[in-house]
């Protein structure tokens, strides 16, 4: 890094952080999308049951990602990076559930 920029990088300080009543926010709605994922366990969706809780899921670990390992407030490169892991995760789900739709069910007799 040139001279100019580390200059310019020193005298910016460190980013700031979302402070205590940002994590608070970010707590109570980690509180709020567990009590959700509890009750939508509790309900008849079918076939619906596993997309919504993977949804949730998703949705609480972007919030993790954001505020508590501080993305949010990181270069873009960095989210990139981090989306490239859901990008891998996708295609991991994808090839596993073609390869497990396209199965033919054997009976097993005995």
């Amino acid at each position: 890094m040139s001279a100019k920029r580390e200059a310019h990088a020193a005298a910016a300080g460190p980013a700031p952080h979302a402070g205590i009543g940002g994590y608070l926010m970010v707590f109570v709605a980690l509180l709020a999308l567990t009590a959700l994922t509890v009750w939508t366990a509790h309900q008849p969706l079918g076939a619906w049951h596993t997309p919504v809780a993977l949804g949730i899921a998703s949705l609480k670990a972007v919030l993790v990602m954001a505020y508590f390992m501080h993305l949010n407030e990181s270069k873009r490169l960095t989210w990139v990076f981090a989306a490239a892991g859901f990008v891998f995760l996708a295609i991991l789900l994808a090839f596993t559930m073609s390869d497990f739709l396209t199965r033919d069910w054997l009976a097993v007799y005995g």
